[in-house]
Parts: structure tokens; C-alpha cells; sequence
């Protein structure tokens, strides 16, 4: 493989310095680096952050090609500036068994933008009555270390007590989609004042923040890691901030969608913005970057949830609940995180880069930009201003919240192990 140097980079921010990349590894990083035959890329102005991890992304294949396929998701990962994603199991089938995380995990493989980690149930068949093959997926080719039943909640308290001792064993870690099924019936958005206005049914904050309470004292009974995904009030941020006060082993997410959008938007009755869990209040957004930025809440997670357009051009009670991330996830941190001060391009890479890469066990990913390792790479315009057009997505699915806002930032080059999946804005 040739070589690559990157010049002038401000690499997490700091002073602008070179980075010569040699095949899939970072050779050297300083200032005055030449290299005899490399392509030069000229980076003033510019931000490198080690490649982005996305620890809950939905690739719908198997099953759902119609919205997206791991070729698909994971060309938009690459402009998006991630270098791996975990891939959820609300497939069809289910990812619950060896076969079908495999099949997942060579899949991407094939499509070489950047690696995708399957995420195997923790129910069989997402059901939540039995426990799926965990250890099985864990031994496969796949690897498996994350477990989630996402899209639905594990709301047996045994099933999910079992779930954690089981994969104490072998240091895995359960992503709970923490909603109480019960107290979520019928609901179609935040349950409010903006909710009792339109007369729709409302989704309490309080049935998201019991199944947290339960699995953070499930989590210390048994010793074992618990994984919040999508959290998204300010009293999901008490409970876990309580319990890592407690050292209870527990991890959180936030999309980047819950620290931007409010329920207002919910007004217009356009299903763009029906999602799940549901936008908050303007309280909870504030909540939820404050938690992010003092570390209570350890990543950004996209929660990619591609939609075919029938799915989303209807009615608002019929509508699909989710979003497209994976594309605008940067340039909507940089403008909720870093243009606010809560964060500085230093923490970005934290929270999503080495954070996901630590909770999801991801090797080679998340790594210091230095010598002698791995050349995942994202190379960020932090000046550019556009407004977003879903035709230009690489994404089969078009259901973002965004369309025709302006958000900051831009992806211009993105590498995985050394190879340039996204050059000059495009997929290489």
C-alpha cells in the first residue's frame, strides 16, 4: 500500500502537525514529515480524530434490504467518519443465533467501508421469554460481546438478571433498551404538556427511568456490566450518575438527535421527527449534554433506524419510529457540544471513538493518533456550514430530522487501516 501524508493537521484540536500513514498503521506524527512518493493531503484548518465508533447502528439485513444493507449502512458510516459500527439484532431473522451473526459480520467484511461488529439478542426471537445462544455468538467468528433486544425492552427481571450472569463470563456487556412496556401502551411521543395539547398519547419519562433504576441494582447484584442505550431524560441522568457514584459497572448513551430536538417539533405532526424513546423537553436536552460533557453519560450513539418512504409518509400513529444518523452524528455534536464549550475536539474523541470502542470491546479502534498504531482515521472541515440534503446521502433510506437545517462540519476523508474510504468529501 502506498503512503499517506497528512499535513497540517490539528490532530484532536491542538497544534497542526503531519501524519504519515504506511499501510494500515500510523508511521509518524509531528511537524516538517515528508515521505518520498506519498500522496499529500493538505489538512489546514482541519481536525483528525481517531475513526468514530457507532456502538447501536441498524442495518436492517438481514431482512429489510428495502431500508437499508450492510453495504448501504456502512457507506454511510464511512462519510459519516466511523470506522466500525455494531450492528443491532432486530434483524429478520433475529440475530440470535451463530448463523445469522456471522452472516452479518461477513457482510461487512465483504463491503469493506468499515467494520461491522454484529450485536447478538439477548431473547430468542427478541421475545424476551428465553434467553438467546449467547455463549454460542460470543464463539462464533463473529465475536459477539454486546447483547441487546433494542427495539424492545428485556422486561423480565429474571431473564435479564440471567442475561448479566451469563455474560459475566466472559466480560460481554447487555444494552438494555430501558422502556417499561406497560406504561409505554399506546403512546406516540413525550408525555407533556405538548402531548395533552395534540391529544397523543403520552410516553412518561418515568417508564424509562424504572428499567434503569432495576438494571443498575441488577447490575451490582451480579457484578456485571449493564449498558444503557438511547437514554434520554434529565432523571436517567440521576439514576446513572447515582450509580456510578455507587461503582456500579454501568455505561449510558445519547443520540444525537435527543441533544438537539425537542417534543415542540411534534406539533407539526410530521413523522421525521417519531422516534424511540420519544423527543424530550428542552430541560432533557440541557440534561442530557451536561451529562455528556461531565462523563455521566460516556457516548454518542447514532441509533441509525432506516426507514423505507412508505413507512414514514403517512399518518403520524402509523408511522415507523426512528431516524437516520450515521451521516449528520458529527457536524450535530459539534454544534449541541463543541460550539456550545461544553466539549472540546479532544473529549469528541472520547465519546465517540474510544468510549465505544472500550464498552464494545472494539480492538484496534478508538486508539491514540500516534506511532505505531492503527490508521483509523477521520479528517473533519469544522468551518464548513451546509444545509442537509438526504438526496445526497449514502444511506438507502431518506427519514432524517434534518432536512434543510444547517448544521456545521464536514467529513472530508475518512481511513480504514490505512485505506481511504472517503476522499474529498466522497465515498473513495
Amino acid at each position: 500500500m502506498s503512503k499517506i501524508l497528512i499535513r497540517g493537521a490539528k490532530v484532536l484540536g491542538g497544534e497542526p502537525q503531519d501524519v504519515l500513514i504506511d499501510g494500515e498503521t500510523i508511521e509518524a506524527v509531528g511537524t516538517g514529515l515528508s515521505a518520498e512518493g506519498a500522496t499529500v493531503i493538505e489538512a489546514d484548518g482541519q481536525i483528525l480524530l481517531p475513526g468514530l465508533v457507532d456502538l447501536h447502528t441498524h442495518l436492517r439485513e438481514p431482512g429489510r434490504e428495502d431500508s437499508e444493507t450492510v453495504l448501504t449502512g456502512t457507506r454511510a458510516a464511512a462519510t459519516g467518519g466511523y470506522t466500525a459500527v455494531f450492528a443491532m439484532a432486530n434483524t429478520h431473522p433475529v440475530a440470535d443465533t451463530a448463523g445469522v451473526v456471522e452472516q452479518v459480520y461477513r457482510l461487512g467484511k465483504e463491503a469493506g467501508y468499515c467494520d461491522v461488529q454484529p450485536i447478538g439478542a439477548v431473547t430468542v426471537g427478541l421475545e424476551g421469554k428465553k434467553l438467546a445462544e449467547l455463549g454460542a455468538m460470543h464463539d462464533s467468528a463473529a465475536g459477539v460481546t454486546v447483547f441487546s433486544d433494542d427495539g424492545k425492552c428485556v422486561d423480565d427481571a429474571v431473564i435479564m438478571r440471567r442475561a448479566l450472569e451469563y455474560v459475566k463470563a466472559f466480560g460481554g456487556v447487555v444494552a438494555q433498551h430501558a422502556q417499561e412496556p406497560r406504561l409505554t401502551e399506546g403512546a406516540q411521543m413525550n408525555e407533556g404538556i405538548v402531548s395533552a395539547e395534540l391529544g397523543l398519547g403520552g410516553w412518561p419519562a418515568v417508564a424509562e427511568e424504572s428499567i434503569i433504576a432495576r438494571d443498575v441494582l441488577l447490575a451490582e447484584h451480579v457484578g456485571s456490566r449493564v449498558h444503557i442505550c438511547h437514554l434520554s431524560t434529565a432523571g436517567s441522568v440521576e439514576i446513572v450518575r447515582w450509580a456510578k457514584s455507587r461503582g456500579i459497572d454501568v455505561t449510558a448513551e445519547v443520540t444525537p438527535h435527543h441533544l438537539l430536538l425537542t417534543d415542540e417539533l411534534v406539533r407539526t405532526y410530521n413523522p421525521v421527527y417519531k422516534v424511540n424513546p420519544p423527543l424530550r423537553t428542552e430541560r432533557d436536552v440541557l440534561a442530557l449534554r451536561e451529562a455528556l460533557a461531565d462523563g455521566t453519560i460516556d457516548i454518542v450513539a447514532t441509533d441509525h433506524a432506516p426507514h423505507p418512504h412508505e413507512d414514514k409518509d403517512c399518518e403520524w400513529a402509523a408511522a415507523a419510529m426512528g431516524m437516520v444518523g450515521l451521516e449528520t452524528a458529527l457536524s450535530v455534536v459539534q454544534q449541541t457540544m463543541v460550539e456550545t464549550g461544553l466539549l472540546d475536539w479532544a473529549g469528541v474523541a472520547d465519546r465517540m471513538s474510544a468510549a465505544p470502542a472500550r464498552i464494545g470491546r472494539a480492538t484496534g479502534h478508538g486508539r491514540p493518533v500516534s506511532a505505531g498504531e492503527p490508521a483509523n482515521l477521520v479528517l473533519v472541515d469544522p468551518a464548513y456550514r451546509g444545509t442537509v440534503d438526504p438526496a445526497d446521502f449514502a444511506s438507502r433510506s431518506r427519514n432524517t430530522p434534518y432536512e434543510g437545517r444547517e448544521l456545521p462540519g464536514r467529513v472530508t476523508h475518512t481511513f480504514l487501516r490505512g485505506r481511504a474510504t472517503v476522499m474529498d468529501g466522497k465515498l473513495a
